[in-house]
């Protein structure tokens, strides 16, 4: 199965571009992982918060397929431990979807049509993090999944 990382728009700070690079390339030992940078929505600062989730949710909506399993990384979604965490990783391995597709949204957050489509709500604290910094914190996390799934020292190292 394709694990998928997707976020809208680049990131603009060195330090989290180099540190997202370092985990993208640990976590191709353990998984077929691919990024998906949707551009930011053209003129989206014109648009009110409400326009802008429903412009950058259709892109969005508009690279998943049926068989995905869409994961949004949202503030008020379920919290894990990163044992947890693992464990569902492990689940959704074994469950009849062909990709596993994380998504982080933009500033405002989801539109209600992509709330709709997820399969799940993923969050990694109670605290709000800039949509640019979870990218990081959130493939580390994946990262140690892998690592808890293998039993390889990093977890508690």
């Amino acid at each position: 199965m394709k694990t998928t990382f997707s976020y809208i728009g680049k990131t603009a700070d060195k330090y989290l571009e180099e540190g997202i690079g370092m985990y993208e390339r640990r976590l191709k030992h353990y998984l077929s992982y691919e990024t998906v940078l949707i551009p930011d929505v053209k003129n989206g600062g014109k648009l009110d918060p409400e326009q802008l989730k429903i412009k950058e949710g259709e892109q969005i909506l508009q690279r998943l397929k049926n068989e995905d399993c869409l994961i949004l990384l949202d503030e008020r979604g379920k919290l894990y431990t990163s044992e947890q965490f693992a464990a569902n990783m492990d689940q959704w391995f074994q469950a009849p979807y062909k990709r596993l597709v994380f998504q982080v949204g933009g500033a405002f957050g989801f539109s209600e049509a992509v709330y709709q489509r997820a399969n799940y709500k993923l969050s990694l604290s109670a605290m709000t993090f800039s949509h640019q910094m979870i990218r990081l914190f959130f493939l580390e996390q994946l990262y140690r999944a892998m690592t808890i799934l293998r039993n390889e020292p990093y977890h508690n190292s």
